[in-house]
Parts: C-alpha cells; structure tokens; sequence
C-alpha cells in the first residue's frame, strides 16, 4: 500500500511539472508575440528618427539663418504640447510614475509629439539630446501594446520597461546597458528582475532592427593600455585618480540635475504661458551664441561641419580642453529648462568626456581614458544609473578598462546624492543616512524636503 501512495504521488509530481512547464512554455509563447513585434516597431521608429535627426543637423550647418528661428520654433512645438499633448508633458518621468503604478497608461500621442520637437529642436539649433526621444517612443509604444493585449498591471509595468529598454538599447547601440537601464533607472539602490529577459529581449531586437536599417552609432575609442594582454589593469596611482575624477564627475552631474530644475521651475513661476517660455528660451540660446562667438555647443556635439568645434570625438584626442563642458552644460540647461525637447543624456556625455579631457590635463592622467570615464561616470551620477553606465562603457570601450570605468561610475553614483534628472525616481536603499530621503520616497520628495529645512534654518537664522 505504501509503495503503491508512494508512485501515485511521483506520478502527480510528475504531471504537475508538466503543467508547470506547459504554462511556462505557453507564458514564453504569449511575451514572444508581444515583445517581438513591439520592439522592432521602436527600432524602426529609433532608426527614422537617427535618420531624421542626422539630416536636420546636417540642415543646420548648411543654413545657419535656421538658428534665428529658434524663439518661433520652439513656440510653436510648446503650443501643440499646450493644446494636445498635456497629459505627456511630464515625459521621461510619466513613464517612470505608470512602471511604479500602472493606471491611465502612457498616450500614444507622446510619440509623434516628442518626435516632432526634439527634430524641431536640432533643426534650429536647441542644445539637447535624443535619450529622451528614444525613452518616450518605447514607453508610449509599450503602453500601446498594453492595451491592444488587455495586459493586468504588473504585465503592463513589464512592457513599459522593455519598450523603454528597446528605445535606449536602439538608439545607443547599447543592448545590454539598456536592458539594465530599463530596470535600473525605476528605483535608486533597487533593481526589479521581473523584466530582465523581456527587457534583454526587446533591447537587442530594438537594437537589431535599427541596425538592419543601416543606422551606424558613432565609435569611441581609448588607445591607452589598448590590447588583450593589459586586460582589466589596474595601476593603484591611477586608480586613485579616477577616484577623484569620480567625485567630480558625480558632483557636475548634481549641478547638471539641479540647474534643469531650479530653472525650469523658475521660469515656470515667471512665465506660465509654455509658448512664451520656450521663445524667451530660444532668444536667451541667440544670445548665448553672440556672447560666447560660438555656434559649437548647439545641437548633440556627436559630430560638427566645423573641424575646430569641439565635439564628443575631439576629446579622445590629445589636446586638453579646459572648458568646454561647463559652457555645454550652459547651453544645454538654458535650452531643456525652456521646455524645448530632446533629453538630456547626450549633452551629459558630451560634459563627462569633456570634463574628463580637463581633468585628465590637471592630474596628469590619460587623456582618452578620462574622457571615457566622464562620458558614462557623469550620466551615472545624473541618472543614478551606475550599473547601466558601467555596461555602457564596456560595451562602447571594450572590456579592457571595466575597472576604472565601474570605479568612476560607483564614485560618481554615491556623490550625487539623492539628485537627479529624474524626480520621479524612488529612493529604495538610501545611499547614504539621510533626514530627507527615506525608503518611500521620491526624488522629487527629497527635494522638497531639502527646500523646507533649508527655509527653517534660513527662519531661525534670522
């Protein structure tokens, strides 16, 4: 009788495992479907808009008069968002706030809208970036094939974050980073594995289809200690430098972040009409162009049709450049906090290449090597993203300087504190012990609460 209850229950073991499998099996199938078609449409969107973005710089160069309709420009995007796109406004961030909770979904209008101003803003000369373009195009398309399959809400925070895998992975030529982006970037100190593999998944098929359209990424490369015999290296004095690189590259992230907000929101106070805000903002980039005498931090700063404009891949070579990552940041600041779209992540890693160029000058440090620090190290502390940039470099330097690479990110990552371009970001694991940031809360909280203690010592100073 014992033996007889002893193979009955194997047997009911065994059945159970095959229906386990079954159902794994058909969850496989089921995410397959979904996944695959969704991430090769953000691909293919990706690719038009790399391609879309290359011809309007192109543009711009040729016709240099396209800059003084900039204010016009920039109104006339700032009034569809007015009359259409409201409930988009919050971009990047929308996105973050429905993985954490979804509910009314990401509109598909966020597409066509931020294709259309971030192509608006390069064309007459805006100094932004492309990440955001690239994030918005996946959420929207995720939060779109969410609704097509009738997805419950954890399924649906799972296909946002693989369609803005897709966008990041795509757009970069970074599959890995944007996998780990996607999950990275929701909370600080926390990474939520239940979309790896339909990130993983939706980065490298993005990433795939926008190659097979014949989109190429630019290529940056560290001849320092170059070879597979010097893999991962690491000489103890230079590693101290980096460190110190690190902490600068952390602390300009912070003043990046903080200068977006803190002028945004000022010029929101004074301005509230969005169309005025971004013309004042296009007048106030004019100006910056007659006051510094140059057109060269205008636009992404990937590539320029001036040869004497300092561009990302100018600070890989070996002449240090002193200052042309805080007139960049100027620039850019001026231009994003003015509500003209694009992103942010492109001008920070033309800012960390070079502030790692100007550094490397100071510490008698490589120069190419530091401008590959800086061009991840400062988006990791900007974005809290450490992991991500970590693979970001390996993927975009090869593998040879992985230490320094994730030694300055980590660096830079604890200092920035509990700042970001993305306030929508939640605390999980504080960096550090803090009496503003706590496990429930946002950046966006932390800010706040570091306003109102600054205002009650200012109070009882007084």
């Amino acid at each position: 009788m014992r033996a007889t209850f002893r193979n009955l229950f194997a047997e009911l073991n065994l059945l159970a495992l095959v229906c386990h499998r079954g159902a794994h099996a058909r969850s496989v199938v089921r995410w397959t479907v979904i996944l695959v078609p969704m991430a090769m449409a953000i691909g293919t969107l990706c690719a038009a808009f790399l391609w879309s973005l290359d011809a309007a710089t192109r543009l711009r160069f040729a016709y240099p008069w396209l800059l003084y309709l900039l204010p016009l420009g920039g109104a006339a995007v700032a009034w569809l968002y007015h009359r259409f796109g409201r409930p988009v406004e919050a971009g990047n961030n929308l996105i973050v706030e429905q993985i954490h909770e979804p509910g009314g979904g990401v509109p598909l209008r966020m597409a066509p809208l931020v294709f259309l101003g971030t192509i608006v803003t390069h064309l007459l000369g805006g100094a932004a970036g492309r990440e955001g373009t690239a994030v918005q195009l996946g959420g929207s398309l995720g939060s779109a094939a969410a609704r097509l399959f009738r997805l419950d809400p954890p399924s649906v925070s799972i296909l946002l974050k693989a369609g803005v895998a897709a966008g990041f992975g795509a757009v970069f030529g970074t599959p890995l980073a944007g996998a780990v982006f996607a999950l990275e970037v929701l909370a600080i100190g926390r990474i939520d594995y239940a979309g790896l593999l339909p990130c993983l998944v939706a980065a490298l098929v993005g990433d795939w289809t926008c190659q097979a359209w014949a989109i190429h990424h630019s290529h940056y490369r560290i001849a320092y200690l170059g070879g597979a015999a010097n893999l991962f290296s690491v000489d103890p004095l230079l590693l101290g430098k980096v460190m110190l690189a690190g902490v600068a590259f952390g602390l300009a992230g912070v003043a990046f972040a903080e200068a977006n907000h803190m002028l945004g929101g000022f010029l929101k106070r004074r301005v509230p009409f969005a169309p005025l805000r971004a013309a004042l903002g296009g007048v106030a980039v004019i100006a910056l162009v007659w006051l510094c005498g140059t057109r060269a931090y205008l636009g992404l700063g990937v590539w320029s049709a001036n040869p004497g404009d300092p561009t990302l891949a100018s600070f890989f070579g070996p002449d240090v450049d002193s200052w042309s990552w805080a007139l960049k940041m100027l620039f850019t600041v001026v231009t994003l906090s003015a509500g003209f779209k694009g992103g942010e992540v492109t001008p920070l890693f033309f800012i960390g290449a070079a502030l790692g160029n100007a550094l490397a000058g100071v510490l008698g440090a490589p120069v190419d090597l530091f401008a590959g620090l800086g061009f991840v190290a400062v988006f990791a502390g900007a974005a809290n993203v450490p992991l991500a940039c970590t693979i970001m470099g390996i993927e975009l330097f090869g593998a040879t300087h992985a230490v320094p690479i994730a030694v300055a990110c980590f660096v830079a990552y604890v200092c920035s504190g509990h700042n970001g371009i993305y306030l929508s970001q939640r605390i999980a694991v504080p960096k550090l012990p803090s009496r503003h940031g706590h496990a429930a809360a946002t950046l966006r909280d932390a800010r706040a609460a570091r306003a109102h203690a600054f205002v009650r010592r200012a109070g009882g100073k007084g």
